[in-house]
This record gives C-alpha cells, structure tokens and sequence, in this order.
C-alpha cells in the first residue's frame, strides 16, 4: 500500500485534516480503518516477564498477537520501529521490510501517533536490550483523527484534565494507576464488610420523602406516578428499616445526589459506603472503622502488619496501633488555652470566637459555639486517625442523647489529616423521639430551610414496630481514595468530576460532522442545536463590547436620580456598592465603557424603593430613565437583571449584563456575611466565611441561593469561582460598598 501524500488540496499544517484525508485514503483502497474484530494473545507486561531472561541480540520462534496504541513511531533504513502502549504497559514493534507482507509495510507510513493496531509476530531482544515483537503481520483497528498532546509537556491543563479523561489518561500513566486502585480500594471493602459478616445491600435511587441527611436534593419528576422525587442524599433509612426487618448488618455502597457546591472534597455526585449494625453501639463502629482503614493500607499502599504508616499531602499518617477517642470539648479547650463546656457562660464562648474571628449569631446556644470553635480551630490540627465523639445536641439534631449528659449526643467523626472521612451514631430508635424530630424538620423547611428533611411517616411506623440498639456509620469512599492515593482533589479520584458545560461553537460541530452522511438528512445548524453543549454554545452580543456605549447621563445626574427616588440609605448604598463591581469587571471584561457600566450598577435598583412589584420593577425603571433622557441601552441592561422573576423581560446575555446579574443578589450576601464579623468589614473575610454562610440557607434567608447559582452558570463560573471572585472584588471596591465596617479605635 503507498503511504502516499495528502491530498494537494489539504493543508499539510492542519494535522486533523491531514489524518481524515489518510483515513479516506484506507477506505478508498479497500482497507476498513475501524474493524470489528481484533487478535490479542498476550499483553507488554507478561512479555516482560516471560522474556527477562532473554539475552541481547537473540530471537525466539515463539509468536504472539498484541494490540494497543502507537505512542512513538521512527524510521531507520529498512527498519521501522514502534513503541505500542496496552493497559499494562509498553512493548516495542521492530519492522523490518524482508518480514512483512507489501501491503502490511505500506500501512506502516499511514500510521499516526494515537492509531491503534494490532500485530503478530515473534519474540526478540535487540543487541542494544530492547525487548521487542518482530511483525509478520500488522493490522490498523482504530484511526486516530486527533494528535494527542506533545510529548514532552503532555497534559497539564487541569480543566482539560477533567473534561476529557480518556486523554488524560492515556497521556498520564499515573492517572490510570489511581483509578486501578480506587477499583481494588472498592473491592477490598466490599471483601472486608463481606468477612465481617455484613450482606451488601441495594435500596432505592428515588426517593419520595427527603430523608437520611440535611442537604439539597435533585429532583426529577416519574411520569407513570405523576410526581416529582429525589434522587437520594443518603441510604440511611432504607437501611434502617432493613435492621428492623431482622438483616441485622447491612451495608451499602453507592452514589448520592446532593445539589450543592463543588470545591476540593465536594462533588454533587459523589460514592458513599453506609453501614448498620444490630446489637452494636459506637464502639463497635470505631473497630469497625479501624480494621477497615488498616485493610486498605497494608492492601493497596502495601503497609506492614502494625506498622500502617501512609504519606498523604506531605504528611506521615500513623494508622497502626488503637486510634485515640477525645471528646470535641476537650479538642476546644487544648486549642483556646482554657477549660470549656457545656456550662461555660454564652457570653465567654462568644468572646472566645471574637478572639479567634469566628463568627457567631444571636440565638446561638453553647453547643453551637462550641462546634464553630471546634470546626475552626481544632479539626485541621488532628493529623494521625481520631474518633472526635460528644457532639452537642444542638448540631446533631438526629443523633441519640447521651444517657450522662443529654445536651450531647452519642456520635464520632473520624478525622484524619485535618479531614473528615466517617460519621457515626447510635441510632435513635425511640419512635416518639424521631416523630418529633422529623416534625422539628418539617418546621425548619417552613422557614425556609430547602435542605432539611420531609416527614416520614413509614419509617416512624417501622421504627414502631421496634428496632434493636444500632450503631451506624457513613463513609466517604471518593475522600478515603483521596487519602490512600495521596491526591489533593476530590476531582482527580472520580473518572469524570461534573464540570460547567462545555463551551461548543457551530463551527466546531461543522469540522467534526463535514463529509457524514447525515449531512443528507439534516444541516449544521440543527445539529448544533440539538447538541448537549448548544446550550452553552456562544453568545450572541459579545462584539458589542467593542463599541463605545454613552448612557445620555453624566454620573452626577445618575446619583441624582438614584436619590430623587430612593430615600432609604441603603438602596443608596447598594447602588454605590453595584456601581462599584461593575466598574471593577468593565475594567477587565470592557475598559472602553466602565462608565457606562458603572451606571448600569447605580441605578439597577432605581425604582425599587417606590415599586417593589415583581411586574414593574425595571419596568417603571424604564419609563424614569426615557424621561431623564438615558440611552435606552441602559434601561435595557438594567432589565436584564430581573428577568428571572419577570419572564416579559430581556435575558441577561452581554457580559455586562450576565455580570450585574451575578453580582447583585452575591453582594448583598457578602454584605450581610460582614456585618456578623467582628470587623463588621469584608476586608478580612477568608472565602471560606462566605462559602459556610452560603451553605447556611437559614442566614439571610433573603438572598437567593438559586439566583447566585444561576449567576455562576450565566458566566461560565463554578460557585466557588464566582464566590472568590466577587469577595475580591468587594475587598477591593472598599471603602465603597463596605458600610457595616466598625470604626477602629485609636489610642492616644
């Protein structure tokens, strides 16, 4: 076969061009660039072993299939040799032209980095070492159509990283070992739980009743039921009722469904391990735990028998030996230098947390400060495995009381490396006692609270009929693979971590769908539309940052404005504060406007002190700012930010707009976050502040959640993103925007 030369009319610089060509070249002369069969007798890894021994420069009669991936191709006289990949590792082809047929050495110069081939042939080692395959045959089963990564820098990008695993990990072979052994890690727990005598389980992905765990659920809606479910937040119920069934241990393995943020230990998606115990208690769990912990050490990281030392993030993690138990309060007196606990006065605890920055509210009882000095100062101290027991009631709503001291609750979390990796409990099984907790529940969701549970009528009924004392455990297997495979991120130990949606052009599905037959039933651009990225696709507008906007207003008339219909300082403020962000982002989105952005920001809120109505605010916003002779771009763009409450209205689609939308519902959160600190500023708020006061859907129940999320996705920003980014920018807009800062006391 002639390797022959692109077709003149390729552009030989455009490497996917040059390789469709090659595969319509294959076609053309008969050859089936992706058959349906393949030959593999044996794979690089067994060919090293089998042969160590062999010396250089000998040959066998000894004759094998192997397939994979061509990662290295050169040319050397009559010779050609090939590095060929397979899941086990590499081996390499040495092609000679006297040992193949004419048309299985002319395939040799179609070949490209990526293809996939087959070869048969027999076993040598060349005079220089090489452990090699000598061809007779060799067969193309897949056409590569694009060039994988250069060499010598692969792929480093992260967000390419995570969006297209199958480069990723045929680029990096360490990649590929964490994911073989996340699979033993999984087997090895199904096998330890199995030995100790507890039977795997399966219980519903749809759920009616929200229950198991305080968290946001997906909904989906079951057409022959004709009404909306959740996919599960957590197994522990269903399990529950399988204990008061008699199956007295039980466990299950499997994903949850909690919507909710993403960040370094968080994923929506995400792969527990919940398991019961009958006639067991927390001490049962903590053995439990132990054993299952050491099991995976000495299996996957190859750790002696009583010396299970692992390294994870630069730290040396002692698992060997009985893990130590210290109650949460004795964890927060270490760290604040004094005797704490339940009976400390409410007022010393709340100068503990100012003395620290830790913010604190009104209404907040002992157990509740006590925790936020505990979650802030003592967790990431905890370095070697510790059963962290005694959590206050007032945080552990659905644990059991401690017969000693009910204001604390029989529960642990496990902590290693300053992380949490298990929770656990004595089950509650007073029926009573979980009526009216699930009735706590349900007024918590009447207050707003979209995370907290739904009564369950069916599982209080089975509690009724009586469950024995229970212990009861969670793990979080994605976190546990985290540790014992040393990776920092969450998103490197999930195949495929959810990710924003892919920003896909028309052009680019017109490259990839040119010369398909399905041209002839269809066009590009309902292709385009129908794809699961048209979404996200580009928007329309963006040039027009490129022409200069005049508002038809000097920034004193706008300020003018703002105050002949807002009285209140307040609206006055957030409209400075607003005016403030947008001139930031125009700074770096659109310099040629920031004053026009600027006064999109003031005036956002021109009407609502006087029209708060969902169908005439920005509307009347409109009819005020025609009078005052403004550009009517400016009423436009304010519009746009009330457009998901007034469907008449335009959507936010510039960046100008997408970014006021972002960012008016987030800074107000921002404001209120500050005004609970003791500087009552935002010049010293760590994100992390912001990120627990957005989880808290109780604190300024007033800023919508939905709208911020919604803001992230309009920008093509993940949460945490858009948190961070936002909180910059108000630290850096300060003074302006910043008016809950408490004046600083002076000395003399």
């Amino acid at each position: 076969m002639d390797a022959g030369a692109p077709n003149a009319n390729i552009d030989i610089n455009d490497e996917r061009a040059v390789r469709r060509a090659r595969r319509q070249a294959l076609i053309d002369a008969g050859v089936n660039p992706y058959p349906a069969t393949s030959t593999v007798t044996v794979h690089a890894a067994e060919l090293e072993e089998r042969y160590a021994s062999l010396e250089d420069g000998a040959s066998t009669k000894d004759a094998y299939s192997v397939a994979g991936r061509v990662r290295a191709l050169r040319k050397q006289g009559k010779a050609r040799f090939i590095v060929l990949e397979d899941a086990t590792g590499q081996i390499q082809l040495f092609c000679r032209v006297n040992d193949m047929a004419e048309v299985d050495w002319g395939l040799l110069g179609q070949l490209d980095l990526g293809d996939i081939i087959e070869a048969t042939g027999v076993v040598l080692r060349t005079r220089r070492g090489q452990l090699s395959i000598a061809p007779s045959s060799v067969r193309l089963l897949s056409k590569s159509l694009r060039p994988l990564p250069e060499k010598f820098h692969g792929l480093t990008d992260r967000e390419v990283r995570y969006r297209q695993r199958y480069i990723d990990l045929i680029m990096n072979p360490e990649v590929r070992e964490v994911f073989r052994k996340r699979s033993a890690i999984i087997s090895l727990i199904r096998r330890y739980m199995e030995s100790a005598g507890y039977l795997e389980v399966e219980t519903p992905m749809m759920h009616a009743i929200l229950g198991g765990a305080n968290a946001k659920p997906f909904a989906t809606h079951f057409n022959a039921l004709d009404r909306d479910f959740y996919l599960r937040i957590a197994t522990e119920l269903p399990l529950k009722r399988l204990v008061v069934g008699g199956m007295e241990r039980v466990f299950e393995l499997g994903r949850q469904f909690r919507n909710e943020g993403m960040d370094l230990t968080h994923n929506p998606e995400f792969t527990s391990m919940e398991a019961y115990c009958a006639y067991s208690d927390l001490e049962g769990m903590k053995r439990l735990t132990e054993g299952l912990f050491k099991a995976i050490a000495r299996g996957i990281c190859g750790c002696e028998e009583g010396r299970e030392l692992i390294s994870y993030q630069g730290q040396t993690i002692d698992m060997s030996g009985s893990w130590a138990s210290r109650s949460l309060i004795e964890i927060v007196s270490e760290r604040v230098g004094e005797c704490v606990n339940m009976d400390t006065p409410i007022g010393r605890l709340r100068e503990l947390c100012e003395a620290h920055d830790i913010e604190w509210q009104e209404g907040w009882g002992a157990g509740k400060l006590l925790f936020s000095l505990y979650d802030e100062l003592g967790e990431s101290t905890l370095v070697n495995p510790t059963f962290v027991c005694d959590y206050p009631e007032e945080v552990s709503p659905l644990a059991k009381r401690k017969d000693e001291d009910t204001r604390l609750t029989d529960r642990f979390e496990l902590v290693i490396g300053g992380h949490e990796y298990a929770n656990a409990f004595s089950e509650l099984n007073d029926p009573i006692d979980q009526a009216g907790r699930f009735a706590e529940q349900v007024a918590a969701k009447g207050l707003g609270d979209d995370e907290a549970m739904g009564y369950d009528y069916d599982y209080v009924r089975a509690l009724e009929y009586g469950m024995p004392p229970t212990g009861g455990i969670g793990y979080g297997i994605d976190r546990m693979v985290m540790l014992f495979c040393d990776q920092p991120s969450i998103r490197d130990v999930l195949l495929f971590p959810q990710m924003k949606p892919e920003t896909i052009t028309r052009a680019q599905i017109a490259e990839q769908v040119a010369g398909t037959c399905g041209l002839g039933v269809t066009d590009v651009d309902t292709i385009a539309a129908d794809s699961a990225a048209g979404a996200s696709a580009e928007r329309d507008g963006e040039s027009d940052m490129a022409k200069k906007l005049e508002s038809g207003l000097t920034r004193e008339q706008a300020f003018e404005l703002l105050k002949k219909y807002n009285e209140d300082e307040f609206h006055i403020q957030h409209g400075e504060t607003l005016e403030g962000l947008m001139r930031y982002y125009a700074a770096t989105y659109d310099p040629e406007n920031v004053d026009f952005w600027g006064q999109v920001g003031l005036l956002h809120d021109l009407d609502w002190e006087k029209w708060q109505d969902e169908k005439t605010h920005t509307v009347k916003a409109a009819e005020l700012l025609a009078e005052a002779g403004a550009n009517p771009e400016l009423a436009h763009a304010i519009q746009t930010h009330t457009s998901d409450r007034n469907p008449d209205l335009p959507k936010p689609e510039k960046k100008m707009e997408r970014v006021l939308f972002a960012a008016d519902e987030l800074s107000g959160l921002i404001q209120a976050a500050a005004r609970m600190r003791p500087s009552g500023s935002v010049t010293d708020m760590p994100l992390k502040s912001l990120k627990k006061k957005f989880k808290d859907k109780r604190f300024a129940a007033g800023c919508d959640r939905d709208v911020i999320r919604m803001g992230a996705e309009l920008n093509d920003m993940e949460l945490d993103d858009l948190l961070a980014s936002v909180l910059e920018a108000m630290k850096a807009i300060a003074p302006v925007g910043d008016y809950n800062a408490k004046a600083k006391e002076t000395g003399e």
